[in-house]
């Protein structure tokens, strides 16, 4: 069976069990469970730490795995990346008292705090910087104010955080980190079955179905406000002059599509949900 290891907790682990499970899998029932079958679908979970997954994955000891693109390339394990997945978003910047660092050639030779050591000193290294990489397991914004580094590097979301500790963010971005699908680079019976069903679900989430009527002499300008993912499905009414339509938009441009059907002359606009795709 397909042997895929799924975070056990942290930020991650309650969202990929409930893309696993809209994919079509059974997951664990008990959340101290380290380990569930699926025959079914011919796979196993594996639940782990977050960090530890990408070791587990590129040692081939697990075929398939998700973790976040930060913690894969922290590892500097042998795993791959696969294919993004949609969730857990995050950037890693640098930051350091307010007024003090301006631009990342001021790290040089000063001490830099993260619990991504790997993944920071692989970025200093390609641009040519050298620090004293200090290695903190959470928290590192206190670690200037407790005199243990000169400056961080650390995940980033409003930046209030760091503003709080009298800190300041400078420098490029380190990475644009999300969840990723990882692989031990070997092709595995079932691993493309599971990154089709996953990205199945993706689209599922970020697509809706809208069908509408509207006269054939606005279907022209009506297919151009939707296009759809390839193209609109057109089907005839008992009415000559009018069209039934079906086409995939956007969910996020749901609502702008509609009024602007309505304008052309569109009626029965309806919006249905995706729970599954192929495409």
């Amino acid at each position: 069976m397909l042997r895929i290891a799924v975070p056990n907790k942290g930020s991650l682990a309650e969202t990929a069990a409930q893309m696993l499970w809209e994919a079509g899998y059974t997951g664990r029932r008990d959340p101290r469970d380290l380990h569930t079958a699926d025959p079914r679908n011919g796979v196993e979970f594996f639940y782990l730490r977050p960090r530890d997954i990408a070791t587990y994955v590129g040692s081939g000891a697990l075929d398939v795995g998700i973790t976040g693109r930060d913690l894969l390339l922290d590892s500097g394990s042998d795993a791959v990346e696969i294919a993004p997945l949609g969730f857990g978003e995050s950037t890693f910047r640098f930051a350091g008292p307010a007024g003090e660092f301006h631009e990342l050639a001021d790290l040089q030779g000063v001490r830099v705090a993260t619990s991504y050591p790997g993944l920071v000193g692989d970025f200093l290294a390609r641009q040519g910087v050298t620090t004293k990489l200090v290695k903190l397991d959470g928290a590192v914004e206190s670690a200037v104010r407790l005199g243990v580094a000169d400056a961080v590097a650390d995940v980033v979301s409003t930046g209030s955080t760091l503003r709080k500790a009298g800190l300041e963010i400078f420098g490029p971005v380190i990475l644009e980190s999300e969840a990723v699908l990882i692989g031990s680079g070997a092709e595995r019976p079932g691993a493309a079955t599971l990154l089709r069903r996953l990205q199945g679900v993706l689209v599922a989430r970020q697509y809706v179905l809208l069908d509408y009527d509207v006269p054939v002499a606005h279907l022209e300008r009506a297919t151009e406000a939707a296009p759809g993912f390839e193209s609109p499905t057109v089907s005839p009414l008992h009415d000559p002059e009018w069209v039934a339509v079906r086409v995939m938009i956007p969910r996020v441009d749901m609502n702008h599509v509609m009024d602007e059907l309505y304008a052309l002359g569109a009626r029965a606009i309806l919006v249905s949900a995706i729970h599954a795709a192929r495409l």
